[in-house]
C-alpha cells in the first residue's frame, strides 16, 4: 500500500464519519479565578460542527486518490 492509497482511504472514512455523527466536542480547563495560592479551574463543554459539504468532499478526494492512484 502506498502513502497515497493510505491518505484516499484516510479521508474517506473520515468522510464518512464526518458525515454520521456531524461534529465532536471536548472538555477544556480554563482558570476561572486566581487568588494568590488559591486557584479555581472551570471545565468547559466545546463542541466542533462538521458542514457537510466537507464530509462529501473528503469523500469524494478520497475516491478520486484511489482512481488516480490506479492509472498512474
Amino acid at each position: 500500500m502506498n502513502i497515497s492509497r493510505i491518505a484516499a482511504i484516510v479521508l474517506i472514512v473520515g468522510g464518512v464519519l464526518a458525515l454520521l455523527y456531524g461534529g465532536f466536542s471536548y472538555t477544556k480547563d480554563t482558570t476561572a479565578v486566581k487568588l494568590g495560592p488559591i486557584e479555581l479551574s472551570v471545565k468547559e463543554k466545546q463542541t466542533v460542527n462538521i458542514p457537510i459539504w466537507a464530509g462529501v468532499a473528503a469523500i469524494v478526494a478520497g475516491g478520486l486518490l484511489i482512481v488516480l492512484g490506479k492509472k498512474g
